[in-house]
């Protein structure tokens, strides 16, 4: 008898837990229909994700994933200051 009491609470507690949930997916599912519900957003916009498609189609990754900098970057500037040159040296392991 205590078996079967503590079944039927197990099924009325499992019931209780499931409440929010069905309820958060129905109140989702209304927002999404009224297009409220957008999901998140993009952190690039559509030029910054063609660049880096494009950027990363012309270079070659490196087999293990770790191209480190092994020196610091380096920058010169012309006597104008107008523009300056970066060069950077990437070694592949």
């Amino acid at each position: 008898m205590g078996k079967m009491v503590f079944n039927i609470l197990a099924t009325f507690a499992e019931f209780k837990v499931d409440l929010p949930r069905m309820r958060t997916r129905e109140g989702m599912a209304v927002a999404r229909a009224k297009g409220k519900l957008k999901g998140k957003q993009p952190k690039l916009t559509a030029r910054q994700q063609s660049h880096l498609s494009i950027t990363s189609l012309a270079s070659t990754p490196s087999p293990t994933c770790g191209a480190l900098l092994r020196q610091p970057l380096s920058s010169t500037a012309s006597s104008n200051g107008s523009s300056a040159t970066v060069h950077m040296r990437v070694v592949y392991d």
